[in-house]
């Protein structure tokens, strides 16, 4: 890695925290300069401008909450395990290694939605990602005669997703994490019964 990608990257684990807690319009300049520990001259010869860090922030803070999945989706073998771990690590993302400021794909959604097209737009191909995804294991678990074959695919898998980022919003905005364990149950109890 050169030194101007070290640098990047430096800037993007330093101000990524930020932009998942702050949003983008609460992120200065000067929060990324403290940061940091750069200079703005330095932050935007690395980067053309704000928007380019905040797209940066936000793939490092998704890599972060695909790398603590994958690693629990690792450890199952059946297609209802790896389902499940949807819920188990949405269901306990303060005690692992997301990202400070908790899902950046609802976050940025949040924020983004009517305010910067460009995010909004980083934050549904996340979504839809997570649902085909989703998608992809329910299919093999029907293949696998795991899961009936009636089921619809698409249709359990986005609302996975919609459950669980509803849940981490409830849960987040009323300040009540029995909120979030019991919409992870209906998550869990939704998988079930696609036997």
């Amino acid at each position: 890695m050169s030194k101007a990608e070290r640098t990047k990257q430096f800037i993007v684990e330093k101000t990524a925290p930020i932009f998942n807690v702050k949003g983008y319009a609460g992120t200065s300049v000067n929060d990324m300069m403290a940061a940091t520990g750069l200079t703005k001259g330095s932050i935007y010869g690395n980067f053309r401008n704000k928007d380019d860090v905040a797209l940066a922030a936000f793939d490092h803070n998704r890599k972060k909450v695909d790398q603590v999945v994958r690693r629990e989706m690792e450890k199952e073998n059946s297609a209802k395990g790896k389902l499940m771990v949807y819920a188990k690590v949405y269901g306990n993302f303060y005690k692992d290694a997301f990202p400070e400021g908790g899902c950046p794909i609802l976050n940025t959604a949040i924020e983004a939605d009517d305010t910067h097209a460009v995010l909004r737009e980083k934050a549904a191909d996340a979504i839809t990602g997570w649902k085909n995804n989703i998608a992809g294991i329910i299919q093999k678990g029907v293949a696998n005669n795991e899961f009936s074959a009636d089921v619809d695919p698409e249709q359990i898998a986005i609302s996975i997703v919609a459950l669980i980022e509803g849940g981490i919003m409830v849960a987040k905005v009323t300040g009540k994490l029995n909120y979030r364990t019991a919409i992870m149950k209906s998550v869990e109890k939704m998988i079930n019964d696609l036997s």
